[in-house]
C-alpha cells in the first residue's frame, strides 16, 4: 500500500487523545496485546546482568541465566508486589534475583528459592510463588518482550523489517548511548507525528537540508510503515530511511549505525522517549549525529505538546489526511481503531 493509492479521509476524533478513559482500554487491547523493545543484547553480557523497565504501566525484568539463556518476568514479588530490583540494570548478587521489600529470593528461572523468615509456615507451599514470566525473543540482538502468551511469534511481526533491512549486517553493533525525553502529550500525538514528513519542511530545518522532501515517500506492509527521502549528499547524518513497528518503536537509520527509538506511554497524558543508540562496537556516538539528533526532538517536542494544548482546548474534532503524505498516520489510526473497538463502541 503507498500513500499514493489512500484516499484523503477523515482523521480520528479528538477525543481520542485528550479522553483519559480511553487509557485503560489501549494499556491492555493494544500494549498488553503487542511485542515491546526493552534493549540491545550487549546490555546483558554476562549471567546474572539483568534490566528493567516500565512499559504502559507494566514493570518488566530480563535477564540472563547461568546457561546463557535469556528469561523475562513481571518485576512484581509474589510476597506483597514489591520490586525485584533497584534501577535499570545490574548484576544479581549470589546467583539469585532478591526482592527489594522483603527479600525474598528466586532462581534465574523464577522459582521462589527462600522466603525470608517463613519457615515451614503451614499451607505455605514455595512451588505457587514463582515470578510472573512474560515472553522473550530476540531479533538481531534486539530484545523483545510480550505480555499476551497468545500473539503471533516475533518473527512474522518484524518480518517486514527484515526484509527493508536487506544483507546489512548487524552483528558488530553494540549500545554507545541513552537518552530519554519527557513529553507532555498523549502517546497517539506523537506516534502521528513521527509517521508523517509532510511536516518536515516547515518545522525541521536541520533534517530538511539532509534529506530531499520533495521525494519523500510513505509505504505501509503490514503493521510496519516505512519512510523515505533520498539524502541531498554523501555527508548526511540520517541515510533518509525509517521504519515504525505498531505500536510505538521506530528504526532510524544513521550513517553510522542507528538509533531504536521507544514511543512509551506514561498514563494517559505523557510519553517518554527511550533513544537506544547502537554504534559498531559501541563507539561513541559522532557529536554531528547527536546535534541534528537533539534538534529535531527538540523541534518535534514542541510541535506536539501544542497541537496536544489544541486538542484539550475542545475547538477541535476531526480534520482531514493527506493522500500523499499521511497514508502512514491513516494506517495507525485504523489499528488502534480495530484494537480499541471492541471496547469502546
Amino acid at each position: 500500500m503507498t500513500d499514493q493509492m489512500l484516499p484523503a479521509q477523515e482523521t480520528a476524533p479528538a477525543a481520542w487523545y485528550r479522553d483519559p478513559a480511553l487509557w485503560p482500554i489501549e494499556r491492555t487491547q493494544i500494549f498488553g496485546k503487542s511485542w515491546q523493545f526493552l534493549t540491545h543484547e550487549s546490555a546483558l553480557p554476562e549471567a546474572g546482568s539483568w534490566a528493567a523497565a516500565t512499559i504502559a504501566g507494566y514493570p518488566i525484568l530480563i535477564l540472563r541465566d547461568g546457561l546463557g539463556e535469556l528469561k523475562g518476568f513481571h518485576n512484581v514479588c509474589r510476597h506483597r508486589a514489591g520490586p525485584l530490583t533497584k534501577g535499570e540494570s545490574g548484576r544479581c548478587e549470589g546467583g539469585a534475583i532478591t526482592c527489594q521489600y522483603h527479600g525474598w529470593r528466586y532462581a534465574f528461572d523464577g522459582r521462589l528459592r527462600s522466603a525470608r523468615d517463613f519457615g515451614p509456615a503451614l499451607g505455605f507451599d514455595p512451588r505457587e510463588f514463582s515470578l510472573f514470566p512474560v515472553r522473550i525473543a530476540t531479533w538481531r540482538g534486539l530484545i523483545f518482550v510480550a505480555l499476551d502468551r497468545e500473539i503471533a511469534p516475533l518473527s512474522d511481526w518484524i518480518a517486514p523489517v527484515e526484509r527493508w533491512i536487506g544483507g546489512a549486517d548487524w552483528s558488530n553493533l553494540r549500545i554507545s548511548l541513552r537518552r530519554r525525553h519527557e513529553l507532555v502529550c498523549n502517546w497517539k500525538t506523537y506516534v502521528e507525528n513521527y509517521l508523517e514528513g509532510y511536516h518536515l519542511p516547515v518545522l525541521h530545518p536541520g533534517l530538511n537540508a539532509e534529506v530531499d522532501a520533495a521525494r519523500y515517500t510513505v509505504r505501509v506492509e503490514g503493521r510496519v510503515v516505512f519512510q523515505d527521502a533520498p539524502t541531498r549528499s554523501a555527508d548526511t547524518v540520517y541515510n533518509g530511511s525509517f521504519a515504525w513497528l505498531w505500536p510505538n518503536i521506530a528504526i532510524n537509520l544513521y550513517s553510522e549505525g542507528l538509533m531504536i527509538e521507544s514511543m512509551v506511554p506514561v498514563g494517559h497524558g505523557a510519553t517518554r522517549l527511550d533513544y537506544l543508540y547502537l554504534t559498531p562496537q559501541g563507539v561513541p556516538v559522532p557529536a554531528q549525529t547527536l546535534a541534528l539528533s537533539d534538534a529535531v526532538t527538540a523541534e518535534d517536542k514542541w510541535i506536539v505538546e501544542r497541537v496536544q494544548e489544541n486538542l484539550n482546548a475542545g475547538l477541535y474534532d476531526t480534520g482531514r489526511l493527506s493522500p500523499r503524505h499521511e497514508s502512514g498516520v491513516a494506517a495507525f489510526q485504523s489499528f488502534v481503531r480495530g484494537a480499541i473497538a471492541p471496547l469502546n463502541g
